[in-house]
């Protein structure tokens, strides 16, 4: 029997409501309307007041360290941040950098962000894929920027922003199939010989 896939968004928006958060929330709900998954959000905006500051992992609350554990064991990550002064948020890097550095080999990485205006677009290729490439992760060919015109309370009102989306998760879909496959199947038990 196939287990779900654990896919797990991180948000790295600092307040709520959120863009990032509403954003994450959608590609996950995309994401749960194609392949059997266990979904988590982990909301750094919340956790911050819990580990903005930790210098060391192990200085970290149960709280902090029970999401740092889903986002390591995790099949699948979806990432968002908002944009500040064009990159990803301080607290949004402080998280991954208390994420061990092979935790996220191979695993694939649905890249999103949200910003002010276009100009910010760019921080997917600029920022983001550097960061995951850093940890051998596997970014997703097509990433997803949302601007503030996108939304409305929140939500996502833009249909050329829900399209990219869709088309950014069924472009994923083959890879997290595979995903799903292979962490569902019984391992190969070893032979000595």
């Amino acid at each position: 029997m196939t287990r779900p896939l654990r896919v797990v968004a991180v948000s790295g928006g600092l307040q709520r409501p959120s863009k990032a958060v509403a954003l994450s929330e959608h590609v996950l709900d995309l994401i749960a309307d194609l392949i059997p998954c266990e979904q988590r959000l982990v909301e750094l905006g919340q956790l911050a007041p819990h580990f903005a500051g930790a210098v060391w992992r192990s200085q970290l609350p149960d709280a902090v360290e029970c999401e740092l554990a889903a986002v390591e064991q995790a099949d699948v990550l979806v990432v968002a941040t908002p944009v500040y002064r064009g990159s990803y948020t301080g607290l949004f890097k402080h998280f991954f950098d208390f994420i061990h550095q092979d935790a996220l080999i191979d695993k694939p990485v649905l890249l999103a962000a949200t910003g002010g205006s276009e100009r910010h677009a760019l921080v997917i290729d600029h920022q983001l894929r550097p960061l995951f490439s850093f940890f051998q992760a596997r970014t997703l060919p097509l990433g997803v920027y949302a601007t503030d015109q996108d939304f409305s309370d929140y939500r996502l009102q833009s249909k050329a922003l829900i399209q990219r989306t869709q088309l950014a998760v069924q472009r994923a879909l083959p890879l997290l199939e595979l995903t799903h496959l292979a962490r569902s199947a019984p391992a190969e038990e070893v032979v000595e010989t």
